[in-house]
């Protein structure tokens, strides 16, 4: 299960993101991105940002720990802004923390480089969780100390907003075309053969039992809690064998030599 806190102090809201996140403190002395279910997405944008971010850390892709935040919503009483103080009242109980990366810079294709192995690995797992929000205007990944951190999973899996077309979508393709990462040839199918046998049942089945069962009670269609989460698993599985055939990426340009890994200089991008 994810570790428990407390949020103690509003730090600042995150106006690039719609569901309006924020920094916060926590009991346990940490500082966290808080998201919270009384964002207009809704809890399922948690759901996913929990099953996505778990299941990213156990294939060894680099995604900030975390948490369960309890939020009182009395919290919000002195915030000025309107919008602020109506998201912390409707958001009491159980919200979700990400790990506030402290100094993290946005990452910017233009300006760090990763090799293709590494592209590719992220290209595969956008792939298999259907994420549509890692392109090159929105890259949802950060750089602290020359690694590269993924972010913001909670537009990924859009069959869990209509259960019925889940299966359907299972058997999709994905397209890279703009994904963030494409300028560096993404070795997806070495990808594929490292990580597609590590996306085992009992692997799905651990990242979606950390996902609180508030979170996941009246889903239409399901009995209980687990029934939700063993859908989670059905879906996953069952796309994870195959998906990397059905990856679009960019077709193949001019040659060009492509920069080391890291901070790129004037010079290497030339």
């Amino acid at each position: 299960m994810l570790t428990r806190a407390a949020a103690t102090r509003y730090v600042a809201p995150l106006r690039e993101g719609g569901s309006l996140p924020a920094v916060v403190e926590a009991d346990d002395g940490g500082a966290y991105v808080m998201k919270f279910t009384g964002a207009a997405q809704g809890r399922k944008t948690l759901v996913a940002e929990v099953i996505c971010g778990q299941l990213a850390r156990h294939l060894g892709l680099r995604v900030p720990e975390l948490v369960t935040l309890d939020l009182d919503p009395v919290l919000g009483l002195g915030e000025p802004d309107p919008q602020v103080q109506g998201l912390l009242k409707s958001s009491g109980g159980t919200n979700l923390g990400m790990r506030f990366l402290s100094r993290a810079l946005g990452f910017d294709p233009l300006a760090y480089a990763v090799d293709p192995a590494q592209a590719g690995r992220v290209v595969w797992f956008d792939a298999l969780i259907n994420n549509v929000d890692r392109s090159w205007r929105n890259p949802n990944m950060l750089v602290q100390q020359g690694e590269v951190w993924l972010i913001d999973h909670g537009a990924s899996m859009i069959w869990h907003h209509n259960w019925p077309t889940a299966a359907a979508w299972a058997d999709r393709s994905y397209d890279a075309t703009d994904h963030a990462l494409a300028p560096f040839g993404p070795d997806v199918a070495a990808a594929a053969a490292e990580l597609a046998p590590r996306v085992t049942e009992e692997a799905i089945a651990a990242a979606a039992a950390d996902v609180p069962d508030v979170w996941l009670t009246d889903e239409p269609g399901f009995d209980t809690p687990d029934a939700v989460r063993r859908a989670y698993v059905d879906s996953l599985f069952r796309r994870a064998a195959t998906v990397h055939e059905r990856i679009a990426l960019p077709g193949a340009g001019p040659a060009r030599t492509r920069p080391t890994p890291g901070w790129i200089t004037r010079e290497a991008g030339r």
